[in-house]
């Protein structure tokens, strides 16, 4: 069995951390079986260098390797991507075609980004893994095949098993074994490693000096966050090593090329992103306030239809006080209301013009007391909005357009006046 050492230098592995020596044995260990393996970590981290290591330790070395990135792979081709289809399966299939499955009979099968496959495709892959079967698209034929499947995925999968994005009992067979690879900025020893390894690579591609980093420069290396890994900082080696004349670089330099990086070195922030519990609660408070507008404008006409129906003010504000105080607020001292304003001045109504009475209900027959009532609702409800919106006309006149005088005349606030112009569209 080789040792973890000799596999860096074969694979060109840079670093000393603990995780990633832990990840790099079990990957020696697991080589010589056929179990499956998934490989978790950030994008970036280098998960593709696990599986290579699989198959070059494994009796099925001298057989295909295949690499595939199941989310570049749109989701209408992947079954016939992996498990081939027939000739006239589907439009474009002018002949038949050999999958993944079929052409890797014997060696390894790579699964990039697993996570993304759909889950009909899921179902697919889960019958391989138990009992080696498959189903070209358009086939009825079953054929047999003999792989390693080593996957790999930077998604949470408890969480998409819970979201029902991914199968739990495939979960369970892909991870038979999990090698789990360690983000960069858990490996702080090895960045500085890595930065230098990459930029000779470079010098010596681009036939320049290589670029070295000043004390300051590499304290800041040290610091930043790294979001995208290992790729991220191969990715500023490059940069620096073709733009920078001066080969010397110091922080600021290197600052430039670092994305975000004030506040780097702070924690990642979790949970910046809204739940869906959050848009429901907001929900939840915009229809309660809806609610207790929609009570609000029912009380206020009963107290409107009360007042039009009785001459006797004063006896309705007696009776309605408590609903006056719930519409309108302790604005004004209860002495003032009671004793210097009626009502109908309150709600700044017109004094109501008094048509023949209509017979009482109490005179109708019983079968026509129920419409009338209806009826008398519906002509007096219609009457206060267009009385509404004529008061409100009136009093922006004689304010000169200022909602927050016309306002404060209406005794309603100015945002539910400023509301009112909209839905009237004064």
């Amino acid at each position: 069995m080789e040792s973890v050492q000799s596999i860096k230098q074969r694979f060109e592995l840079i670093g000393n951390d603990v995780k990633l020596n832990r990840a790099i044995e079990k990957a020696i260990q697991v080589a010589p079986t056929d179990i499956s393996v998934l490989v978790t970590g950030e994008s970036g981290v280098g998960k593709e260098s696990i599986p290579k290591i699989i198959h070059s330790l494994s009796h099925r070395k001298h057989a295909k390797y295949i690499a595939v990135n199941c989310g570049a792979i749109p989701e209408g081709t992947i079954d016939s991507e992996l498990f081939g289809h027939e000739k006239g399966a589907f439009t474009g299939a002018t002949q038949t075609r050999s999958g993944y499955f079929e052409v890797a009979d014997g060696g390894t099968i790579f699964l990039d980004e697993v996570g993304e496959l759909p889950l009909t495709t899921q179902v697919r892959l889960l019958r391989v893994l138990e009992n080696g079967e498959f189903l070209k698209v358009g086939s009825s034929q079953v054929q047999k095949t003999n792989v390693r499947i080593v996957a790999a995925t930077n998604v949470n999968m408890f969480e998409a098993i819970k979201k029902e994005k991914f199968r739990e009992d495939l979960y369970y067979r892909l991870s038979t074994v999990e090698i789990s690879l360690p983000p960069l900025r858990d490996r702080r020893d090895d960045i500085h490693l890595l930065f230098r390894k990459f930029a000779s690579d470079f010098g010596q591609k681009y036939k320049m000096p290589t670029i070295r980093l000043e004390d300051d420069a590499v304290n800041l290396l040290l610091k930043y966050r790294w979001p995208g890994n290992i790729r991220q900082l191969r990715n500023i080696a490059e940069q620096v090593s073709v733009l920078e004349e001066n080969r010397n670089i110091s922080a600021s330099t290197l600052n430039s090329y670092l994305p975000n990086s004030t506040g780097s070195s702070l924690p990642a922030v979790v949970g910046q992103t809204k739940k869906e519990s959050d848009f429901s609660n907001e929900r939840e408070i915009l229809y309660k306030v809806l609610f207790d507008m929609k009570g609000d404008l029912n009380d206020l006409k009963k107290l409107t239809l009360e007042l039009l129906k009785d001459n006797d003010s004063n006896k309705v504000q007696r009776e309605n006080e408590g609903l006056i105080r719930k519409i309108y607020g302790n604005q004004e001292p209860e002495e003032e209301i009671e004793h210097e304003e009626t009502p109908a001045e309150l709600l700044h109504l017109p004094e109501p013009v008094l048509e023949p009475t209509p017979p009482a209900p109490s005179q109708l027959p019983p079968e026509d007391r129920y419409h009338f009532a209806e009826e008398i609702e519906e002509e007096e409800t219609l009457s206060l909005q267009e009385k509404e919106i004529e008061l409100i006309k009136k009093s922006l006149e004689r304010n000169k357009g200022k909602r927050k005088a016309a306002a404060a005349e209406l005794g309603i606030s100015e945002r539910t006046l400023y509301r009112k112009i909209k839905q009237y569209d004064l």
